[in-house]
């Protein structure tokens, strides 16, 4: 892990225990869930929120402008847009992607759930979710969130990737791994 990804994480890791910490309390838990859900929806799909969170050309001011105008339009909880506004007064607002990604992992662990990130070279039908979410529940012995998306480079088959276990059945990796034999072979 790179030096800046590390300071990322333990920034973003120290909001993420506080914002959780005030949910829970005030059991907002529910809330904090959708909001980082609106969250991760603009972080994936708006260029100019993506800016706006990583760009230094906007001033600390600007920042907390845009943001306070973005968290009352998302319809964002107090404790989030709180939080939000503080990040944009020191500058923080670029571990954003990573506080998500932590206070997912904290809401999970206190459902007593843990998320499964699945690449599928299709779309799975309804019942192959259902079935992979059982298998997945039965191997880690724990209900299964599963994030599933869909890469064609796979050619064929999946990557389960929960926690810190990764199973690579695809099509791809395996004839990556055909083509390193046989470049050792001769």
């Amino acid at each position: 892990m790179s030096e800046s990804s590390s300071i990322s994480t333990g920034i973003a890791a120290r909001y993420a225990s506080a914002v959780f910490a005030l949910a829970k309390d005030g059991g907002a838990l529910d809330a904090l869930e959708r909001d980082i859900e609106t969250l991760e929806g603009a972080l994936k799909n708006s260029d100019d929120f993506r800016a706006l969170i990583h760009s230094p050309i906007y001033s600390r001011e600007e920042q907390g402008r845009a943001i306070a105008a973005l968290a009352a339009k998302m319809g964002l909880s107090d404790t989030v847009a709180n939080t939000l506004k503080l990040m944009s007064s020191k500058r923080r607002l670029f571990v954003l992607p990573n506080l998500m990604a932590v206070l997912r992992d904290l809401i999970s662990d206190e459902k007593g759930e843990v998320t499964a990130d699945v690449k599928t070279a299709r779309a799975l039908s309804e019942a192959q979710t259902t079935k992979l979410a059982e298998t997945l529940k039965a191997s880690v012995g724990k209900d299964v969130k599963m994030n599933v998306t869909v890469d064609e480079s796979l050619i064929g088959g999946l990557i389960v990737r929960v926690g810190s276990k990764m199973i690579d059945t695809s099509v791809a990796s395996k004839l990556a791994a055909l083509q390193n034999t046989m470049k050792e072979v001769g």
